[in-house]
């Protein structure tokens, strides 16, 4: 068998689509690497990140003071659970007035 040597002489044939294939995929790769370049140089422009910057920093000094308190967390916590059994109350003595009422109209029928 006989291998056939690229030189200045050697021909081969390519297809207007196959040419308008490549010159596609070209494009979308160097608008990728444009596009790239540009979300790089926005990134450059961004400012700095203090919790990456500060890394020397023990952790508990980079964690921001709480909005609530312990003690309101508390006391509202408390609120929600009292609120709770309250309702919880309610829907009892509901219950049993929806019974008595069930008894009477059976006595009426």
């Amino acid at each position: 068998m006989k291998t056939k040597e690229l030189n200045e002489d050697t021909s081969f044939k390519v297809s207007i689509k196959t040419l308008g294939g490549i010159a596609v995929g070209i494009a979308a790769v160097v608008g990728m690497w444009f596009a790239l370049q540009a979300d790089i140089q926005e990134a450059k422009e961004l400012p700095k990140n203090e919790w990456v910057e500060d890394w020397d920093v023990k952790v508990d000094e980079r964690i921001p003071e709480p909005d609530v308190t312990r003690m309101e967390f508390d006391m509202k916590d408390q609120m929600v659970r009292q609120t709770i059994m309250t309702t919880q109350e309610d829907v009892t003595e509901m219950k049993e007035d929806l019974k008595r009422i069930e008894e009477k109209l059976d006595e009426l029928r």
